[in-house]
């Protein structure tokens, strides 16, 4: 059996180790475009604000390939699938037969469409060869510019103020983690942020960058032109996926997989954050981009591959981090639209030190926000994933002291 893995991140591991649980002969290639070994890619907002050395990114030692009976093909990337005859082409041409086949191509930043994006010191913050260019250019960099008001760019703008750089954030939506989280906490955030010296734009994005060579300005779309020597872009990721081809392949935002994480195409599965499965608190397909998840969906890809069926429960949206003295985790679809007809209960918010956000439907939890107090997160999530009906009153579910566990089955 010849198993092509394409991919070296975490999925990609994950599935290669579970691979070899099962079957210690087989064939396994795996091809990645990074040629640095598989690393953390959460570490690397800690090289970049100097916590971390970047010598301590990989997770895998170096003799991780062979050891493991791996052929690795590394810094080359998938361009074309052909199904019928089950080959990979990669971008210098070569081809690569397979008998089982994952995609664990991960995922890529999501382009920046502004004008003069070639100046130098203008950077986006996936990849351990990003973080290396970025800690590089800190010597004479002195104005940041950071793009993107979710987990990456906060983490971004934290680190830049942590070197001591004067650090501007700017976010398209009115105000920071707005895909994880609703106004209110969102609020909360923002107020951190900017009692802590961090400057924050709101509704803007930038058209255009100006330099002669290296940035030295951004023009946002109302016109204004900030100063600055360094950019970074966060503004989210989309599935690796463009070499599939959809006509064999059911492709979504990501590729789309069954309980088994086998896509359309028979002898073919996908993981990670190219994987598009059922997401538990939303009851439909959904890409959920986080790393614990790619080592799960990895690992039972591998294990599928290799010939033990294992079904994949299905995935949920999950965040934990800490903003300063605020202590945020979201869980599941917390923040829906008002036609999703879900019943929302909250208390605290700004002021109050705290807040706490659960999001119902059918009397079904199915989203939740926390600001401190985050202490009961892990029995929050069970409850959404055993789907355990909160028919309680408003009152008790808001009481400080309530126990959530004590509706656990």
């Amino acid at each position: 059996m010849k198993y092509v893995i394409l991919g070296n991140g975490i999925a990609g591991v994950c599935a290669a180790e579970a691979i070899r649980t099962l079957d210690l002969e087989g064939e396994i290639v795996m091809v990645g475009d990074e040629t640095f070994l598989p690393y953390s890619r959460p570490m690397i907002s800690y090289v970049l604000d100097g916590s971390e050395p970047h010598d301590k990114l990989p997770i895998r030692p170096a003799d991780f390939y062979e050891s493991m009976k791996i052929k690795p093909v590394l810094g080359q990337r998938a361009v074309s699938l052909d199904v019928e005859n089950r080959r990979v082409q990669l971008a210098d041409s070569t081809c690569i037969d397979y008998d089982r086949l994952l995609i664990a191509t991960g995922a890529d930043p999501r382009p920046l469409r502004a004008a003069h994006m070639d100046l130098g010191g203008i950077f986006y913050l996936r990849t351990e060869s990003h973080v290396r260019q970025q800690v590089a250019a800190l010597s004479t960099a002195r104005r940041a510019l950071v793009l993107g008001g979710g987990l990456v760019g906060l983490k971004a703008a934290y680190a830049l103020l942590k070197r001591g750089l004067e650090v501007t954030l700017l976010i398209t939506s009115g105000y920071p983690l707005s895909l994880q989280v609703d106004e209110i906490a969102g609020k909360m955030v923002l107020d951190e942020l900017l009692r802590r010296g961090l400057k924050v734009l709101v509704g803007r994005s930038v058209r255009a960058f100006e330099g002669n060579g290296v940035v030295r300005a951004a023009v946002t779309d109302t016109g204004s032109r900030l100063p600055c020597d360094m950019v970074i872009i966060a503004k989210g990721v989309l599935p690796s996926r463009d070499f599939i081809p959809r006509q064999h392949i059911h492709v979504d935002l990501g590729v789309v997989v069954d309980d088994h994480l086998q896509t359309s195409a028979a002898g073919i599965h996908a993981a990670g954050d190219v994987a598009e499965s059922v997401d538990i608190s939303r009851g439909c397909r959904w890409v959920n981009a986080l790393w614990p998840e790619a080592a799960v969906q990895g690992r039972i890809a591998g294990l599928n591959m290799a010939g033990r069926p294992v079904v994949y429960p299905g995935s949920m949206s999950r965040n934990v981090l800490r903003v300063y003295d605020l202590d945020v985790l979201t869980l599941g679809h917390a923040n829906p639209g008002p036609e999703e007809g879900c019943r929302i209960v909250w208390s605290g918010g700004p002021g109050k030190g705290r807040y706490r956000s659960l999001v119902l439907k059918d009397d079904i939890l199915v989203g939740a926000v926390l600001v401190n107090q985050v202490e009961q997160g892990g029995v929050l999530c069970a409850l959404m994933e055993n789907r355990v009906p909160l028919r309680l009153s408003t009152s008790r579910l808001m009481a400080p002291d309530f126990n959530f566990a004590c509706l656990l089955p």
